[in-house]
């Protein structure tokens, strides 16, 4: 079966409005050297709707499981990041996180809703070595366990093959991998097994294209399982 999921959303007009004041430069250090950009993404499945604030200030609302945003352009330094229930409901994450200038981050609301965290991972934009894409793999299904992944060409039969990553655990992520242009298939087992939870079929990967794929349960918790597929490019 065929997971991939594309659910982008976009910021709250005024967060634009707000912020890219901050890319002018002035002699307050609020030159475009000085900001961090950061992407949300919603991976708890049994939580409900949010609202995403930083240092108070509500930059995404009512975002939906499975949904991510753009990259936010946000001050350098040290910023307070509240995930609450949608419509002014309890805050479910209280995080301090500190951005570097001219860095790219991806924060997952990450886990069941009773034990959900925050997971920040920091990306890399940088093009690729010619006539390759890079992807990320992250596991942000808690109810999958430990996980086998398998990328080959498509229709290949992996019963006979080696895992790519073995032993991938929850919240576990690869890191940017480069691959050849051409079409894949990516199917992720549980550890040990040829039992496939995720398979994306054919895939094509064009030169130049940088993704995070993120392992996503079903609304609710557990199986079918699916790939949360998000092209990591500047807004």
């Amino acid at each position: 079966m065929e997971f991939i999921v594309f659910r982008k959303i976009t910021a709250l007009t005024f967060l634009g409005l707000a912020l890219v004041a901050g890319a002018c430069s002035d002699d307050n250090g609020n030159g475009p050297g000085k900001n961090a950009f950061v992407r949300v993404v919603h991976a708890s499945p049994d939580a409900p709707s949010v609202d995403v604030l930083v240092d108070d200030q509500v930059v995404l609302s009512d975002v939906q499981y499975q949904e991510f945003s753009g990259y936010l352009t946000v001050p350098k330094g040290m910023h307070n990041i509240k995930v609450n229930v949608a419509g002014g409901g309890a805050t479910v994450i209280d995080a301090d996180v500190d951005l570097a200038a001219g860095e790219y981050y991806t924060a997952i609301a990450s886990n069941l809703a009773a034990s959900i965290t925050p997971l920040v991972l920091v990306d890399d934009l940088k093009a690729p070595p010619a006539g390759n894409a890079k992807v990320r793999l992250v596991h942000g299904a808690p109810s999958a366990g430990l996980v086998d992944i398998y990328v080959t060409a498509p229709g290949a039969d992996i019963s006979t093959l080696n895992p790519n990553v073995a032993n991938f655990g929850f919240q576990d992520e690869t890191g940017y991998i480069d691959l050849p242009v051409g079409t894949y298939q990516v199917q992720v087992t549980l550890a040990g097994t040829k039992t496939v939870a995720i398979d994306t079929g054919a895939l094509p990967l064009p030169a130049g294209f940088i993704a995070t794929a993120i392992a996503v349960e079903a609304p609710g918790g557990g199986a079918p399982y699916a790939a949360l597929l998000m092209e990591d490019t500047k807004n």
